[in-house]
Protein backbone atom coordinates (compact mmCIF):
# COMPACT_ATOMS: atom_id res chain seq x y z
CA UNK A 1 0.00 0.00 0.00
CA UNK A 2 1.73 3.31 -0.98
CA UNK A 3 0.60 6.75 -2.26
CA UNK A 4 -1.24 5.77 -5.61
CA UNK A 5 -0.66 7.87 -8.43
CA UNK A 6 -0.11 11.18 -5.32
CA UNK A 7 3.03 13.27 -5.66
CA UNK A 8 4.15 14.68 -2.75
CA UNK A 9 2.86 18.18 -1.62
CA UNK A 10 6.37 19.71 -0.63
CA UNK A 11 9.35 18.36 -1.95
CA UNK A 12 12.70 19.74 -0.37
CA UNK A 13 16.21 19.14 -1.42
CA UNK A 14 19.92 18.87 -0.38
CA UNK A 15 21.54 19.86 -3.36
CA UNK A 16 25.16 18.42 -2.47
CA UNK A 17 27.91 17.47 -5.11
CA UNK A 18 29.17 20.56 -7.17
CA UNK A 19 32.49 20.34 -5.64
CA UNK A 20 33.21 17.25 -6.42
CA UNK A 21 31.68 17.36 -10.33
CA UNK A 22 34.58 19.87 -10.75
CA UNK A 23 36.82 17.82 -9.56
CA UNK A 24 36.28 14.56 -10.95
CA UNK A 25 36.53 16.97 -14.09
CA UNK A 26 39.64 18.64 -13.08
CA UNK A 27 37.87 21.90 -12.99
CA UNK A 28 37.84 24.70 -10.24
CA UNK A 29 34.97 24.60 -7.84
CA UNK A 30 33.22 27.38 -9.30
CA UNK A 31 32.48 25.96 -12.17
CA UNK A 32 30.70 23.35 -10.11
CA UNK A 33 28.79 25.69 -8.56
CA UNK A 34 27.88 27.20 -12.06
CA UNK A 35 26.90 23.85 -13.30
CA UNK A 36 24.45 23.13 -10.64
CA UNK A 37 22.81 26.85 -10.92
CA UNK A 38 22.16 25.46 -14.68
CA UNK A 39 19.99 21.95 -12.84
CA UNK A 40 18.20 23.63 -11.05
CA UNK A 41 16.08 25.16 -13.52
CA UNK A 42 15.09 22.06 -14.99
CA UNK A 43 14.04 21.06 -11.33
CA UNK A 44 12.43 24.13 -10.58
CA UNK A 45 10.09 23.70 -13.92
CA UNK A 46 9.41 20.40 -13.77
CA UNK A 47 8.09 20.15 -10.29
CA UNK A 48 5.78 23.06 -11.64
CA UNK A 49 4.19 21.14 -14.37
CA UNK A 50 3.98 18.72 -11.88
CA UNK A 51 1.88 21.08 -9.96
CA UNK A 52 3.79 20.62 -6.78
CA UNK A 53 2.39 22.96 -3.99
CA UNK A 54 6.28 23.17 -2.92
CA UNK A 55 10.04 23.10 -3.89
CA UNK A 56 12.63 23.91 -1.17
CA UNK A 57 16.14 24.14 -2.14
CA UNK A 58 18.71 24.16 0.06
CA UNK A 59 21.34 26.65 -1.42
CA UNK A 60 23.05 27.99 1.55
CA UNK A 61 23.82 26.68 4.59
CA UNK A 62 24.86 28.83 7.91
CA UNK A 63 27.89 26.71 8.20
CA UNK A 64 28.46 27.17 4.23
CA UNK A 65 28.48 30.93 4.64
CA UNK A 66 30.41 31.20 7.63
CA UNK A 67 32.89 28.56 7.17
CA UNK A 68 33.67 28.47 3.41
CA UNK A 69 36.73 30.17 2.10
CA UNK A 70 35.73 34.09 1.44
CA UNK A 71 36.62 34.27 -2.26
CA UNK A 72 34.04 31.13 -2.77
CA UNK A 73 31.22 32.16 -1.01
CA UNK A 74 31.94 35.73 -2.94
CA UNK A 75 31.35 33.99 -5.68
CA UNK A 76 28.23 32.36 -4.56
CA UNK A 77 26.52 35.57 -3.88
CA UNK A 78 27.56 36.84 -7.08
CA UNK A 79 25.98 33.79 -8.68
CA UNK A 80 23.00 33.71 -7.00
CA UNK A 81 22.25 37.73 -7.89
CA UNK A 82 22.83 36.62 -11.48
CA UNK A 83 20.77 33.72 -11.67
CA UNK A 84 17.64 35.51 -9.77
CA UNK A 85 17.84 38.09 -12.14
CA UNK A 86 18.35 35.27 -15.48
CA UNK A 87 15.68 33.25 -13.26
CA UNK A 88 12.75 35.57 -12.71
CA UNK A 89 10.90 35.63 -16.22
CA UNK A 90 10.94 31.75 -15.61
CA UNK A 91 9.36 32.12 -11.95
CA UNK A 92 6.62 34.86 -13.17
CA UNK A 93 5.76 32.50 -16.43
CA UNK A 94 5.43 29.72 -14.72
CA UNK A 95 3.14 31.25 -12.12
CA UNK A 96 5.66 30.29 -9.80
CA UNK A 97 5.82 32.40 -5.89
CA UNK A 98 9.22 33.03 -4.53
CA UNK A 99 10.03 32.93 -1.12
CA UNK A 100 13.19 32.65 1.45
CA UNK A 101 14.04 30.96 4.79
CA UNK A 102 17.05 31.80 6.73
CA UNK A 103 18.70 34.28 8.01
CA UNK A 104 19.18 36.98 5.02
CA UNK A 105 19.52 40.26 6.64
CA UNK A 106 23.18 38.89 7.51
CA UNK A 107 23.85 38.49 3.21
CA UNK A 108 25.42 41.55 1.02
CA UNK A 109 22.94 44.39 1.03
CA UNK A 110 23.02 43.44 -3.02
CA UNK A 111 21.94 40.05 -2.63
CA UNK A 112 19.00 40.76 -0.31
CA UNK A 113 17.49 43.43 -2.46
CA UNK A 114 17.92 41.09 -5.53
CA UNK A 115 15.72 38.85 -3.58
CA UNK A 116 13.44 40.75 -2.13
CA UNK A 117 12.70 42.13 -5.67
CA UNK A 118 12.01 38.63 -6.82
CA UNK A 119 9.66 38.41 -3.46
CA UNK A 120 7.76 41.47 -4.78
CA UNK A 121 7.48 40.45 -8.35
CA UNK A 122 5.78 36.88 -7.42
CA UNK A 123 4.05 37.86 -4.50
CA UNK A 124 0.60 37.61 -6.69
CA UNK A 125 1.65 34.21 -8.29
CA UNK A 126 -0.87 31.52 -7.35
CA UNK A 127 1.22 28.25 -8.51
CA UNK A 128 3.50 26.55 -6.84
CA UNK A 129 5.86 28.30 -3.72
CA UNK A 130 9.89 28.24 -4.66
CA UNK A 131 11.72 28.37 -1.19
CA UNK A 132 15.40 28.59 -1.36
CA UNK A 133 17.17 28.20 1.82
CA UNK A 134 19.71 30.81 2.38
CA UNK A 135 22.38 31.59 4.74
CA UNK A 136 19.81 28.43 7.24
CA UNK A 137 20.52 26.49 9.71
CA UNK A 138 17.79 24.73 11.61
CA UNK A 139 19.29 24.49 15.02
CA UNK A 140 19.54 28.55 14.23
CA UNK A 141 16.07 28.71 12.78
CA UNK A 142 14.59 27.02 15.89
CA UNK A 143 16.92 29.27 18.65
CA UNK A 144 15.72 32.13 16.95
CA UNK A 145 11.89 31.28 16.77
CA UNK A 146 12.34 30.45 21.41
CA UNK A 147 13.88 34.06 21.13
CA UNK A 148 11.12 35.52 19.35
CA UNK A 149 8.67 33.29 21.78
CA UNK A 150 10.36 33.98 24.97
CA UNK A 151 9.96 37.61 24.42
CA UNK A 152 6.49 37.58 23.86
CA UNK A 153 6.18 34.92 26.79
CA UNK A 154 8.10 38.10 28.81
CA UNK A 155 5.39 40.79 27.39
CA UNK A 156 2.44 38.74 28.35
CA UNK A 157 1.12 38.14 24.57
CA UNK A 158 1.67 34.78 24.71
CA UNK A 159 1.09 32.21 28.25
CA UNK A 160 3.71 29.97 28.96
CA UNK A 161 0.98 27.26 29.62
CA UNK A 162 -0.15 28.06 25.94
CA UNK A 163 2.81 26.90 24.08
CA UNK A 164 2.58 23.79 22.41
CA UNK A 165 3.59 22.79 19.17
CA UNK A 166 1.33 24.48 16.66
CA UNK A 167 2.50 27.67 19.32
CA UNK A 168 6.19 27.02 18.19
CA UNK A 169 5.25 26.36 14.73
CA UNK A 170 4.12 30.11 14.61
CA UNK A 171 7.24 31.63 15.60
CA UNK A 172 9.78 29.10 12.65
CA UNK A 173 11.18 30.96 9.32
CA UNK A 174 8.48 28.29 7.56
CA UNK A 175 5.25 29.64 9.13
CA UNK A 176 2.27 28.79 7.00
CA UNK A 177 4.39 26.48 4.80
CA UNK A 178 3.86 22.59 4.61
CA UNK A 179 6.38 20.33 6.19
CA UNK A 180 8.14 18.63 3.42
CA UNK A 181 6.41 15.16 2.08
CA UNK A 182 9.69 14.01 0.72
CA UNK A 183 13.27 15.17 1.66
CA UNK A 184 15.79 14.03 -1.34
CA UNK A 185 19.72 14.45 -1.30
CA UNK A 186 22.23 13.78 -4.03
CA UNK A 187 25.62 13.06 -3.78
CA UNK A 188 25.24 9.52 -1.59
CA UNK A 189 25.46 11.57 1.68
CA UNK A 190 23.67 10.19 4.26
CA UNK A 191 22.81 12.98 6.70
CA UNK A 192 20.40 15.99 7.24
CA UNK A 193 23.08 18.66 7.63
CA UNK A 194 21.15 20.72 9.63
CA UNK A 195 18.47 21.10 7.28
CA UNK A 196 14.54 21.48 8.08
CA UNK A 197 14.83 19.23 11.40
CA UNK A 198 11.55 20.12 12.80
CA UNK A 199 10.18 20.19 9.31
CA UNK A 200 10.88 17.33 8.50
CA UNK A 201 9.90 15.36 11.45
CA UNK A 202 8.30 12.53 9.41
CA UNK A 203 9.19 13.25 5.66
CA UNK A 204 11.01 10.34 3.53
CA UNK A 205 14.09 10.54 2.43
CA UNK A 206 15.34 9.57 -0.90
CA UNK A 207 18.91 9.95 -1.03
CA UNK A 208 20.42 9.24 -4.75
CA UNK A 209 24.42 8.76 -5.87
CA UNK A 210 23.89 11.26 -8.88
CA UNK A 211 25.71 14.42 -7.45
CA UNK A 212 23.83 17.85 -7.86
CA UNK A 213 24.88 19.61 -11.18
CA UNK A 214 24.02 16.09 -12.98
CA UNK A 215 20.40 15.71 -11.41
CA UNK A 216 17.69 15.75 -14.13
CA UNK A 217 13.85 15.59 -14.17
CA UNK A 218 14.67 11.51 -14.56
CA UNK A 219 16.16 11.44 -11.06
CA UNK A 220 13.20 13.64 -9.65
CA UNK A 221 10.83 10.74 -11.16
CA UNK A 222 12.63 8.44 -9.75
CA UNK A 223 12.08 9.66 -6.01
CA UNK A 224 8.25 10.19 -6.85
CA UNK A 225 7.62 6.84 -7.64
CA UNK A 226 9.36 5.90 -4.58
CA UNK A 227 7.45 8.07 -2.81
CA UNK A 228 4.69 6.59 -4.43
CA UNK A 229 5.24 3.04 -2.69
CA UNK A 230 6.08 3.95 0.62
CA UNK A 231 3.78 3.68 3.69
CA UNK A 232 3.47 6.38 5.76
CA UNK A 233 2.11 5.82 8.85
CA UNK A 234 3.38 9.09 11.47
CA UNK A 235 3.66 6.80 14.25
CA UNK A 236 0.41 4.71 13.33
CA UNK A 237 -0.34 1.28 12.30
CA UNK A 238 -1.76 0.36 8.76
CA UNK A 239 -4.94 -0.95 8.83
CA UNK A 240 -6.94 -2.82 6.08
Amino acid sequence: MGQDDELPRHVAIIMDGNGRWARNRHLPRYKGHEAGAKAVREIVEECARNDLGQLTLYVLSAENFGRRPPDEVSFLMELLKESLRRETPSILNNNIRFAVIGRLEELPGDVVEQVENVIQASASNTGMILCLALNYGSRAEIVDAARKLAADVMSGTVSPEGVDEETFERYLYTVGMPDPDLIIRTAAEMRMSNFLLWQGHYAELWITPALWPDFRKEHLHQAFEEYRKRVRKFGGLVTG
